[in-house]
């Protein structure tokens, strides 16, 4: 009689007792190696294209350099085909160079360096482009917001806006009784005119959702135009401030041909009296690099506070 034997399975081992220790490493390794198949892999950083890189260097730098060049080929050309009586590029760069060696010496009140002469327009130029700001930018908004007031004074700036800035200088100068403040004041009635358009149609073309919104909250005026309507015009505003600085910048030289004193335009026009034409051409370049630094620094300003929507 055979008698059948059974074997009964081993029993588990405790968790803590040292034969389990294999198991359990083996166990923990197999997890870790599956957390490591399952997570993503590094992406590999892409080679960076060399020849797209000098080809967007080359564009960006190779064209206004052919501009320059081609400035400098028409200028050299007019100066040999005139006789010399306008002076050649390399004539002109020695004069330069001679000028900028001492930018601000003092000799005498009609006799200063052209950074003094800069500064000084600058400071006309941000005197009365700030007043023109204190009153243009709120009187836009105002304006744009209530539409009795837009109706009443469109007609007024229509009229008001063509005039050429220059028109307004004797009034100043019959008003003030001085050339500094004449200029201020022409300075102020050219560039109060962008910054009240253009921040009043920004004010107009807020949706009308959001007006809405107001309305259902019940806020008040000075809640609309701060929490509201000033973050929307913003841009409006900050284009409004760079055509205003432009043509300020513009208006200023020829004010300070007409009323004399210290000013690059008055520089300009002193060493016209001397028949100095290579320091009036110096005179062109400094007015042309100091008006495109204030227009790129306003357009960067403008770039950081435009807010475009994202595409889906």
């Amino acid at each position: 009689m055979v008698s059948a034997v059974f074997h009964s399975p081993p029993a588990a081992l405790p968790a803590d007792t040292p034969a389990a220790a294999p198991a359990r490493i083996a166990a923990s390794h197999n997890e870790a190696r599956k957390e490591a198949d399952a997570r993503p892999l590094p992406a590999q950083r892409a080679p960076r294209d060399w020849a797209a890189l000098s080809r967007a260097f080359w564009m960006a730098v190779l064209p206004p350099l052919c501009g320059l060049g081609l400035l400098i080929g028409v200028w050299a050309v007019v100066s040999t085909t005139t006789g010399k009586s306008i002076p050649g590029p390399l004539e002109t760069w020695a004069q330069a160079l001679e000028i900028f060696s001492n930018p601000f010496y003092r000799n005498g009140p009609n006799d200063q360096g052209v950074g003094w002469n800069v500064l000084m327009s600058l400071e006309r130029v941000a005197v009365g482009f700030g007043l023109a700001a204190i009153v243009g930018i709120p009187a836009g908004f105002v304006i744009g917001r209530f539409n009795f007031l837009s109706r009443m004074f469109n007609p007024l700036i229509s009229l008001l806006r063509p005039v050429s800035p220059l028109a307004w200088l004797p009034i100043g100068l019959l008003v003030f009784k001085g050339a500094n403040p004449a200029a201020i004041w022409t300075i102020f009635i050219c560039s109060i005119w962008p910054m009240i358009i253009n921040t009043a149609v920004g004010v107009q073309r807020v949706p009308q959702d959001y007006m809405n919104v107001a309305r259902v909250l019940n806020l008040s005026e000075w809640k609309i135009a701060t929490k509201i309507l000033f973050p929307a015009v913003l841009p409006y505003m900050l284009t409004g401030v760079r055509l205003a600085v432009g043509t300020a910048w513009l208006v200023i030289v020829a004010a300070e041909m007409l009323t004399g004193g210290v000013g690059i335009g008055f520089w300009v026009w002193d060493e016209w009296n001397n028949l100095n034409v290579k320091n009036i051409i110096i005179a062109i370049f400094v007015i042309g690099i100091v008006g495109l630094a204030l227009e790129f620094a306003l357009i960067k300003l403008a770039t950081a506070f435009t807010f475009e929507e994202v595409k889906a």
